[in-house]
């Protein structure tokens, strides 16, 4: 169960998806990325989340990139999670239904973003996933972009009703948000990224729900391991970590993956920038210019 925590606090990483010139699935550079993340930063790994372009694959391309990585995953020891985004309810269940098929029993599910679920519609979304697939273990990625935000009461109803409901990932980092969800259920793993994890260890246990801390693996481990002190001083690197993401940017790309991407290329040059269209990744020139303003102690 994705409760059951690996040595020391758990880290939670995506395995973005590289794409050919000819936006083919590079299979080679995906398996590679899968085994050096599970070798150097955590065998705690997931895909087609929205840095992972989740809501962008077709179903073929779901089914072939799903099989890939959970034979990459097995042979390197790895604890696979596989993502569901859609619009559609259908769509959710069935790829929920082929990837369980295939062998995964973690999933992350997100709402449909197409309108704001009230909650009868939250229940029912829950209920057909979690419930639907009592034998599978469930993280929600509680995010913005799908219209509804949710907050500790939604989720100690949710677990009550459904116990596979087992973990929560956010990008939160106001204090009182991140003390709402982590104080709301024990026994669901909330993981946050590093702003909001800062917060979150000085409530409790949590996981890390890595982003911009790796692009330094062994800095990233000191970072969750270390003490209050040491992961509040990270803090100011972080924000100039995201200045220099934005401003590498410049209004020219705005997808996740288009950072993700960047974030893993800082150690691995051969990695491909490329986006699935119509979504703009970023160029050449601009992981150089980020690469160049990352902080002395996160260079590698």
């Amino acid at each position: 169960m994705l409760s059951d925590p690996w040595v020391g606090e758990p880290i939670l990483a995506t395995a973005v998806v590289p794409w050919t010139d000819r936006l083919e699935f590079d299979e080679p550079a995906f398996c590679a990325e899968v085994r050096a993340i599970a070798s150097g930063l955590t065998k705690h790994i997931y895909i087609f989340g929205t840095a992972g372009e989740g809501y962008a694959v077709t179903d073929a391309q779901f089914d072939r990139i799903a099989a890939s990585f959970l034979t990459c995953a097995q042979g390197c020891g790895a604890r696979p999670m596989l993502g569901v985004i859609s619009l559609s309810l259908g769509t959710v269940i069935e790829r929920i239904e082929r990837g369980r098929a295939m062998g995964f029993r973690e999933f992350q599910i997100s709402l449909p973003s197409w309108g704001a679920l009230n909650d009868r519609e939250l229940d029912r979304f829950f209920a057909e996933t979690c419930g639907r697939f009592s034998d599978c273990s469930f993280l929600h990625y509680n995010l913005a972009r799908s219209r509804r935000l949710l907050g500790g009461s939604e989720y100690r109803r949710l677990a009550a009703a459904h116990p596979n409901l087992v973990a929560v990932k956010a990008s939160l980092s106001d204090p009182a948000q991140v003390r709402d969800l982590v104080e709301s259920v024990p026994r669901i793993t909330f993981y946050l990224t590093e702003f909001g994890y800062v917060e979150a260890r000085r409530i409790g246990p949590c996981g890390l729900l890595i982003s911009l801390a790796s692009v330094h693996p062994g800095r990233a481990r000191e970072f969750v391991r270390g003490d209050d002190a040491l992961r509040t001083a990270c803090v100011d690197d972080f924000r100039v970590m995201v200045a220099a993401l934005q401003q590498a940017a410049k209004g020219s790309f705005h997808i996740d993956g288009g950072f993700d991407k960047m974030l893993f290329r800082v150690n691995h040059p051969e990695f491909p920038l490329r986006m699935l269209p119509p979504y703009q990744g970023p160029s050449e020139e601009q992981f150089q210019q980020f690469k160049a303003a990352l902080p002395d102690r996160w260079k590698t």
